[in-house]
């Protein structure tokens, strides 16, 4: 019997999920004499206007409002807007937490961002070097470094893709024919079986009920400061859409620490369970 290690992924949306509200409003939107309202209603109506994508239409609005301040439109800008993004209480700390958890059981942790926002502003956070890939919204820059345009635009439901490139061990996002190439499950780097995907709403509705279907784990989290979100979260599991729903609260004994290693378990047994049916074969 191959004795392959055990790979389990946690993907996580950004916004919501492991930092309260939008990553734009904390540095970018007041940089361009916004309030986060206005951008918002601005950049929703140049959807609704043209009949547009509302991921695409925030994109162009960032850099149009850019322009308009001469603010800096280099990857490292947006990076440095990205430094004062806050986090949820013990996402800090969480994924050092997690691997060590798996490392002791002899699992391999790795760690994935699904967003539709912007890459650039995630690479700027303190814990950009935790996932072993940011997929999410990002740029195409000019021989300068300036961005012109969207490289790559992440919507609610496109976002799936990402969770089937994991599935099959592809990391690139111009690489669509090996993620299209037929593997059997079994012979998959990450089966769905070995997700846990955690998001916090409506645009990860697709992943959360993919990854759940497939034998996957889905945990929908809401933030605890505010009055009624987990009420407002519930008709997910009633819907058969998400396995749990908890608080966005990472730290070590909360809530989502012990479901999250409880899933790890749960994992580790069933894979022992199923290669031991192989092996009687």
């Amino acid at each position: 019997m191959e004795n392959k290690p055990l790979t389990i992924a946690l993907i996580y949306d950004f916004d919501g999920t492991l930092a309260p509200g939008n990553m734009q409003e904390y540095d970018f939107i007041p940089a361009v004499g916004k309030s986060n309202k206005e951008f918002w209603t601005e950049s929703n109506s140049l959807a609704e206007d043209q009949d547009a994508d509302g991921i695409l239409a925030y994109m162009w609005r960032m850099l149009q409002a850019a322009r308009s301040k001469g603010l800096s439109l280099r990857r490292e800008a947006f990076q440095e807007s990205g430094r004062g993004v806050e986090l949820f209480e013990g996402v800090r700390e969480w994924f050092s937490r997690i691997n060590r958890y798996g490392e002791q059981r002899g699992i391999r942790i790795w760690h994935y961002i699904n967003s539709s926002g912007l890459k650039e502003i995630i690479e700027g956070t303190p814990i950009a070097g935790e996932f072993r890939k940011i997929y999410a919204c990002s740029y195409l820059y000019d021989v300068d470094g300036i961005a012109y345009w969207p490289a790559v635009a992440v919507n609610y439901t496109n976002k799936t893709q990402f969770v089937f490139k994991i599935n099959k061990g592809v990391e690139s996002v111009y690489d669509s024919r090996e993620v299209n190439r037929y593997i059997p499950e079994k012979e998959r780097p990450i089966p769905f079986a070995h997700m846990i995907y955690v998001g916090d709403g409506t645009t990860d509705i697709p992943c959360m009920r993919l990854v759940k279907s497939s034998g996957g784990h889905s945990i929908a989290v809401y933030n605890p400061a505010k009055s009624g979100a987990r009420r407002e979260l519930s008709s997910l599991i009633h819907d058969n859409r998400v396995n749990y729903v908890c608080a966005a609260d990472y730290r070590e004994n909360s809530e989502m620490d012990t479901l999250v290693k409880t899933i790890i378990d749960k994992i580790a047994l069933d894979d022992r369970l199923e290669r031991m049916k192989v092996a009687v074969k």
